[in-house]
């Protein structure tokens, strides 16, 4: 029963949160109507497979009947989503998904800081009830306190004997962290009306200079992997096997520098951090926005898009990376470097590969003003769209990196994705949602503050969101949401009765096995020239042993087995089967969507109260 002073109260604003959420435990305010209303329904409707080939049905889009929740259906969708990932996978005991290897879960805590800064970004709590705000605040706190045990679970040590790009997924995953803190702590600021008592930080500022710390002790680790002795430049992929000059290790490189400059607090934390288990690095303290983070991220794009690459048959997305020819080690040791230059293309076409540059680009945009940095983002996405088939939704042909409309990987249609593949999708819509998503009140003092006190941004306009540049980037994402639309609902298509999303959108759930021959669809087909490192253990081997007495990699657990024909119900079980990592690609296109549609929103009612004003 929800107390009758609670309806009373102002809570119309989203400071109130906190003093509201403080007051209510005090008198122990019962929310049950509330907090209901925030576990979605996972009603669909049952579709055969033969009805959905060359066409995506609205999956989210709720029956006029259905009365589960007062929320919009893809908000709805996504708190399901992300519910189910916690709640099925989650070990808050051991502060990890235990299902996961070290860099996805990595990924996954990122997807979770993420999600929450979407959330509380888009909700409009000035029209919502307080026991509604109080179940926001349970929500938020609930996901909060998961990211933050993970801080302990996460296997940190282990990681630093990783390769680069594992370590960079780490400083990423931090640093999202941060910006979640600093946007939800900042939402209080305004304490004017506040008893004095209870007049504290917001509980997660705590775990910053940790999280802090984490991602500065990652960075300088990382940072070892640039290399100029071999092309010229460039990240090499893993240190344990021959030279790799790969596009996701310098695309973390990017974009990991970038964020350290913008949203980096500094870290005094003196205590000293070890880079193997026999030597230990001095410790250093860093203050925020240091220029070498910046100038790190300027070398890295200018060697990535000087080195050509990308694919022979869709040069607007990124290849796989280089392999230096001729180089070889010796019997006795020595290093015979070949011709120390990038001139062996492995063309292997990943999602990721063409997502996680994005938010290197918007955040270069932020830091230098240069247009040409979200010209390049908008360049590569038009081209990963057209690469999925996009507008032809009805060709259920390969196009290089989808069909009809909807993204997917190679591994896809013959079921064989490892671990890795399984995360990439999430991994790309994750890095779209950033590229487009718009400015928050922190982010403008960011600006404001690498730019100069007094200077708007770059010169233009009264503001960093009211910069031209910036409002016709945003006009141009506007673009994407019908895609993203198309491939939300082709995820949704694949939920099975618990919630668990597939790997292979598109396909409804049950399908009752059908084959891909019976569906008259073809299997993808591997690019001329291509190795598939990421799904495919006998292509690594040859790297592996090509560097003899070094560790490999932490690569992914074993494959689940395709299963026979009775225990098999539809074709996203075949090989792993539905895994956290396959339910993280549902909650980042879930969340890319629900950033799209809030968004639109926002853009109608300022166009509604400027035309009021006007009147």
């Amino acid at each position: 029963m929800i107390s009758p002073i609670a309806s009373k109260l102002p809570c119309l604003k989203a400071p109130f949160i906190f003093v509201l959420a403080t007051f209510c435990a005090v008198y122990s305010w019962q929310l049950p109507a509330a907090l209901a209303q925030l576990a979605p329904s996972r009603q669909q409707t049952a579709i055969s497979s033969n009805e959905v080939v060359g066409k995506i049905v609205p999956y989210l889009a709720r029956s006029e009947n259905d009365t589960s929740s007062s929320l919009p259906s893809t908000l709805n969708a996504l708190l399901d989503a992300i519910g189910v990932m916690q709640e099925k996978y989650f070990d808050i005991s051991t502060g990890t998904w235990p299902e996961s290897i070290d860099w996805t879960a990595a990924v996954l805590g990122t997807h979770v800081s993420a999600t929450l800064s979407t959330l509380i970004s888009s909700t409009d709590l000035g029209t919502s009830t307080c026991s509604n705000i109080l179940a926001w605040n349970n929500l938020i706190n609930r996901y909060f306190s998961h990211t933050s045990v993970f801080y302990f679970g996460e296997n940190a040590l282990s990681i630093r004997n990783q390769a680069y790009d594992d370590m960079l997924w780490v400083v990423l995953g931090w640093l999202e962290n941060i910006k979640f803190i600093d946007l939800y702590s900042s939402m209080r600021s305004n304490q004017a009306d506040t008893d004095p008592a209870l007049q504290k930080p917001w509980h997660g500022m705590q775990f910053k200079p940790a999280v802090a710390h984490r991602a500065h002790v990652f960075y300088n680790i990382a940072v070892r992997g640039w290399d100029t002795s071999l092309c010229n430049g460039g990240m090499v992929w893993n240190q344990n096997l021959r030279p790799y000059k790969n596009s996701i290790t310098n695309e973390l490189f990017i974009s990991a520098s970038i964020s350290m400059y913008l949203y980096f607090p500094g870290d005094d934390n003196d205590s000293p951090f070890f880079t193997t288990t026999s030597k230990q690095q001095p410790p250093e303290s860093e203050a925020p926005h240091n220029p070498t983070h910046l100038q790190n991220a300027i070398k890295a794009y200018a060697w990535l898009k000087s080195s050509n690459m990308t694919n022979p048959t869709h040069p607007g997305l990124y290849a796989d990376g280089y392999h230096i020819s001729g180089w070889h080690r010796t019997p006795d040791g020595r290093i015979n470097p070949g011709t120390g230059k990038c001139d062996d293309l492995n063309t292997m076409v990943y999602t990721y590969n063409q997502g996680v540059v994005l938010t290197g680009l918007r955040g270069l945009y932020l830091a230098t003003g240069e247009r040409s940095y979200l010209a390049d983002g908008h360049a590569l996405i038009e081209s990963v769209l057209a690469a999925t088939g996009w507008a032809d939704t009805e060709n259920m042909a390969w196009s290089g990196l989808g069909r009809g409309g909807v993204l997917e990987e190679y591994c896809d249609s013959s079921g064989s994705c490892s671990q890795n593949g399984h995360t990439f999708k999430g991994i790309f819509f994750g890095h779209l949602a950033e590229f487009c998503r718009d400015l928050s009140a922190v982010e403008e003092g960011i600006v404001s503050d690498i730019n100069g006190a007094d200077e708007s941004m770059h010169g233009h306009g009264s503001s960093a969101g009211s910069d031209q540049t910036w409002q016709h980037h945003l006009h141009r994402c506007k673009r994407y949401h019908e895609w993203v639309e198309h491939n939300a609902h082709a995820a949704a298509m694949t939920r099975d009765e618990e919630g668990r999303f597939g790997m292979w959108w598109g396909r409804a759930y049950p399908d009752d096995g059908t084959g891909i021959e019976e569906l008259g669809i073809k299997s993808s087909l591997l690019p001329a020239g291509a190795l598939d490192y990421a799904n495919d253990d006998g292509a690594l081997a040859a790297e592996r042993s090509d560097v003899s007495g070094l560790a490999a990699r932490n690569f992914r657990k074993a494959v689940a087995g395709d299963g026979g024909a009775s225990e098999r119900r539809d074709l996203n079980d075949r090989g792993r089967g539905r895994t956290v990592e396959t339910q993280s690609g549902g909650v980042a296109v879930l969340r890319a969507l629900w950033q799209w549609e809030s968004a639109h929103v926002k853009t109608e009612k300022k166009e509604d109260m400027e035309s009021e004003a006007e009147l």
